[in-house]
This record gives C-alpha cells, structure tokens and sequence, in this order.
C-alpha cells in the first residue's frame, strides 16, 4: 500500500521527534511525502506548519524561533503556531499585515515526541498508561529511518512465525516455530492479540529476562492501533514485564521513521539501560535487514491464497482488511480498486 495515495491516512497521529531536540530551534520532517516543520510555541508545546514560507518558499525549518514564533531565515517573516503571518520587519509598527499563512497540521507533545497529524484525526493517540506509572522507567531506544513501508512493519510486528528464522541468532527457538498459543480479537483501534511463546535465554538476557536459565517464555500482550502503531507487552516468569512501543511512521512511500519506546517495571540497577538497548537494538536489526527487502507496495486484497497458508498470517490479513474498510468509509473507492 502507497501511503501517500491513502488521503485517509493523513487523518491519524504519527510519532516524529524527540520532544528535547526542539529546544534548540525547528527541526524538519518528512511525513507521508510532505515536508513540515516542527517547533516550539512560546507555551512550550510543540507546533506543526509546512516547511514553506508563504513569501519566496524558503523552508522555515532554515530560520529560527523568537518568543515562540517561526521566523524565516530569508527574509524574517514570522508566523505563529497556526501558521498566521504575526511580523514582517520590513513593515512600519502601523502597517496592517497582509491575511497570509502558511499550511498548519495538529501537533501535540505525548510520550516525549512531537506527534503529528496532517488532517483532522479520526482516532485519538492511544494510551500508555505505564507513561504516568511510577512503577515504571520510560527508555527511549531510538528512532530510525528504515527503507521499508509501514504496512510491512506493522505485519512483522504480530508475526509469531518468523521468530525461528530472522532471530535465530538471538532469541528464536529453531525447532519451535509455532506459538504455544495465538488468540486474537478485533477491537474498535484496531486488535489484540496474545501469545506464549518459549525462547532463548543467552547470558547477554539475563537481566532483560530477570532469569539465567537457558530458556524462558514470553507472555505477549501485543496491540494494533490503526492504522501503524503497536504495543508489544511482554511478561517474563520473573515478573518482569518489557513494554515496547512503535511508531511506523511514514516518510514516504517507501520509508518509515521506526520510533520504539520501552517501559520497564524494575530500575537501573536490575538491568542497566545501555543493555536494554543493545539487546533490542539486535533483535530490530534482525528485523530491519529481512524488511527492507520487501516490496513496500502490501497489496491490500485479502482473498489472494498465498496469505492464507498459515495461522500467523492472520493479523496481516485482519490489517489488510480494516484498512481497505477504512478508505473505502473514507471515500477513496477508486484508489484501493486497484488492490483487488
């Protein structure tokens, strides 16, 4: 699926930027093809504008911000959250300003990054109540450009049965390819599944699994919010639970930002976040290398046989068919025509 084809998929929140790296001035992002610039207002709170200045072009992302405004480094136009033009220096004080802006998107600040919706979103940013948890630390693991469509992520995301092939080196099982179970239901975001699975224990998991020996199972809680994010809790017989939460943000047709989030219910001291993060990091590159040598185009038909051949192609084929749904709900008919 071309996620810039799907108009209806404007209409939805997609993590960007880290919240801290706005402190130092606008940064620009790329997000289902357009290019938009990020700052923060004079409360604090991240805004969200077309990176084009409505005078000569220029980017604003090139300029700065002054008292919570986006001055344009060409010429210092300067435009508030909204994307009013609020100054032009070139003007006396009693000059009434032309009616110019600039394109605005929705922008909130949730879970330490700048979220951004291009249109009017039909669905809330989900909840993480572990975010506001004191029994819980938040890491943030990182965010990545990966050459591969969010559909194929989001796929690989509730897929129990490559476990024993991409991860082999890690913590894949190679002669327990199957879950132990696999139950899943469809909600009104999207659905849930859960699954137990058995895995390896290398000593470099210990701390990440509170247990040393050589196998141990997951207990997965794995959610799906439509249409590309997910929440992956996984429980460990040690009690601890290892929360992941993903962002498969579309750059482009072809490209993602891969924002991953973990909540953990132990301290620094039981498993230091430089490990955390080096034991995920491997795992996702696992992951990374097998995707983007995928065909970012995830034909949406879910009739084709080939996708009916196993149980975990289940979550796949839900996803396929709430999202033709969807942008059928939504009026776009003639676009997803082709994917029949």
């Amino acid at each position: 699926m071309l996620t810039t084809q799907q108009k209806t998929l404007r209409k939805f929140w997609y993590a960007t930027v880290p919240l801290h790296t706005l402190t130092d001035g606008p940064v620009p992002f790329r997000l289902m093809g357009e290019d938009i610039v990020i700052f923060l207002d004079e409360n604090g709170e991240p805004a969200a504008l077309a990176d084009r200045c409505c005078h000569r072009t220029a980017k604003l992302s090139k300029g700065w911000v002054d008292a919570g405004k986006i001055v344009c480094g060409y010429h210092g136009w300067t435009y508030d959250r909204d994307g009013k033009l609020v100054r032009i220096p070139q003007f006396d004080a009693d000059t009434v300003l032309p009616r110019h802006s600039v394109p605005r998107h929705h922008c909130v600040g949730r879970y330490g990054y700048a979220w951004v919706a291009l249109d009017d979103p039909l669905l809330p940013i989900f909840d993480v109540p572990e975010d506001s948890d004191p029994a819980y630390r938040r890491i943030f693991q990182f965010d990545q450009t990966w050459n591969c469509a969010a559909m194929r992520m989001m796929e690989n995301s509730f897929d129990n049965a490559h476990f024993s092939f991409v991860h082999k080196n890690t913590f894949g099982i190679a002669t327990a390819p199957k879950p132990k179970k696999y139950e899943i239901e469809e909600t009104d975001y999207g659905f849930y599944a859960a699954s137990l699975i058995e895995i390896l224990n290398p000593p470099i998991a210990h701390q990440v699994t509170g247990s040393t020996a050589e196998t141990t199972e997951r207990n997965m809680r794995n959610a799906w919010y439509l249409p590309f994010c997910r929440r992956l809790d996984m429980e460990y017989p040690s009690g601890i639970r290892h929360i992941i939460i993903n962002s498969a943000t579309p750059i482009d047709d072809g490209r993602i930002q891969l924002v991953q989030l973990l909540y953990r219910n132990d301290t620094e001291a039981d498993c230091p976040t430089e490990k955390l993060i080096e034991w995920d990091a491997v795992i996702i590159e696992e992951d990374r290398e097998v995707l983007e040598s995928t065909d970012p185009d995830a034909i949406l038909d879910v009739s084709r046989k080939i996708e009916q051949h196993m149980p975990s192609d289940r979550p796949g084929m839900i996803m396929r068919r709430r999202l033709l749904e969807l942008l059928r709900a939504n009026g776009e008919e003639e676009v997803t025509r082709a994917y029949d």
